[in-house]
């Protein structure tokens, strides 16, 4: 009984962790973490959607028809040749096909561009406009071809609804969409509204640009000193207070930016005491 128990404990646990992992490897992450004050939630997209374009080519017409789900793999379709379509596992599929009046619609080709196994997907936040640039990508189409990408630029348009990217173009390696959601709009760890957009990331860099403005104005005083410091001790043999260069200005700040407020001063009080009406004579 106890030899059983340490046999069929090891298997079990391998089964269990086998399945877990590929179903994690199946799966893509639609919680974008780009820093910890920019994220992005690309749940309210999620799904299939389906996009194309229409190139004429005449007699005929071809017709470029795209299926994705950022979240997940693509489901087969129903009714539909399992030669016809993109293998399991993919999340971005292209489909070719040629249409002709008269005649049914013919299969031109079908090309995986994204894979969850090859996606490796990078993210990066946009400021001008403000949205998130998706980069992922799959396997080569055929033997002797480049392998295909997957670029989208997902655009922060909060008033967007139920909207399907936009076909912007495919070059035989790489897909290229544009989306307008407001999934597109990042937020904050305390964004205080579960996914609305945050102006943290402005306020980050102005701050940022403050606190460099400073650091430069620091370290230029600095170096002023040091090497003026250097150079009277090396040429005058100057110690003390004389390795301070232009000692004399920097004794004589006190007393100007005391004349300066009394300056300033002087100037207002007129101004208060005009107010207070004429003398009877």
């Amino acid at each position: 009984m106890i030899l059983r128990r340490h046999w069929i404990s090891p298997l079990t646990f391998f089964f269990f962790y086998h399945v877990t992992s590929v179903l994690a490897d199946d799966e893509l992450d639609c919680h974008v973490t780009v820093s910890p004050s920019v994220k992005f939630d690309l749940t309210s997209i999620g799904g299939e959607h389906t996009v194309s374009r229409k190139r004429d080519s005449p007699p005929t017409t071809m017709v470029d028809s795209v299926r994705l789900d950022l979240c997940s793999e693509l489901q087969p379709l129903d009714g539909v040749n399992e030669r016809d379509q993109c293998p399991s596992h993919t999340s971005v599929c292209l489909t070719k096909i040629n249409e002709k009046e008269n005649e049914d619609d013919r299969i031109f080709s079908v090309i995986p561009i994204v894979q969850t196994s090859t996606a490796e997907p990078s993210y990066k936040a946009l400021s001008s406009p403000k949205g998130l640039s998706v980069i992922m990508h799959g396997p080569p189409y055929t033997s002797n071809s480049t392998a295909q990408s997957f670029s989208l630029t997902l655009l922060c348009d909060p008033e967007a609804s139920n909207s399907d990217p936009t076909f912007i173009s495919y070059d035989g390696a790489e897909l290229r969409l544009e989306w307008r959601s407001p999934a597109g709009c990042p937020f904050g760890e305390s964004g205080g509204g579960g996914g609305g957009p945050s102006d943290g990331p402005a306020e980050e860099s102005v701050g940022s640009g403050v606190g460099w403005f400073f650091l430069v104005l620091l370290l230029a005083l600095l170096a002023y000193f040091g090497l003026g410091a250097y150079y009277n001790y090396t040429t005058y043999g100057a110690s003390g207070k004389d390795l301070i260069p232009h000692r004399d200005f920097w004794q004589e700040v006190p007393y100007m930016l005391s004349d300066v407020a009394s300056h300033l001063c002087s100037s207002v009080r007129p101004r208060r005491s005009s107010s207070r009406g004429y003398i009877a004579v």
